[in-house]
């Protein structure tokens, strides 16, 4: 079974937000104070504590607009902050609930059908190295189980390849 990396919302598009851009509606984010958790950021992977300001804004996870292209709100620092990087180690955000939508997505972007299932949080690194296993899926997404946001996405660890001398190359 193939180890499995959490990877975070990319700095370059958190980025665009706090440098002014827009979202993927073409909309300037909305500003919001956090009264506690339920407002994980996709960036740092963490909770936004009560009292600091966060940015709610449309987001798309997909390199380009097609039919399974989702777009949801999802949460942002509005201060910039740290890209998470624990990859191998279940997300702070996940321990927030007891269990997400875990699908497969096919080298083509588009969902793999019969992949998605609601899986209790701690079954998520087994579910999605089980679905990484079949050639036909290229990566996973992690999504809330009562509304659908995209949480994060999960890749197989690449492992490095050796010579016979036992040098990474």
């Amino acid at each position: 079974m193939p180890s499995v990396t959490f990877a975070a919302m990319p700095t370059s598009d958190a980025e665009i937000l706090w440098n002014g851009g827009a979202d993927a509606y073409g909309h300037q984010p909305e500003t919001m104070i956090s009264d506690g958790p339920g407002h994980p950021c996709r960036h740092c992977l963490h909770n936004i504590a009560a009292g600091e300001e966060l940015f709610v804004f449309a987001y798309r996870p997909f390199p380009e607009l097609q039919p399974y292209a989702e777009t949801g709100p999802i949460f942002l620092h509005k201060t910039p902050c740290k890209r998470y990087e624990a990859a191998e180690i279940l997300p702070p955000v996940l321990a927030t609930s007891r269990d997400f939508i875990v699908r497969g997505y096919g080298k083509n972007n588009r969902i793999v059908y019969g992949t998605g299932a609601v899986t209790p949080t701690g079954d998520i690194p087994a579910y999605a190295a089980t679905l990484l296993e079949r050639p036909d899926i290229a990566y996973v997404h992690v999504r809330s189980a009562r509304n659908n946001c995209y949480q994060c996405r999960i890749d197989k660890t690449e492992t490095p390849a050796y010579t016979d001398a036992g040098v990474s190359i």
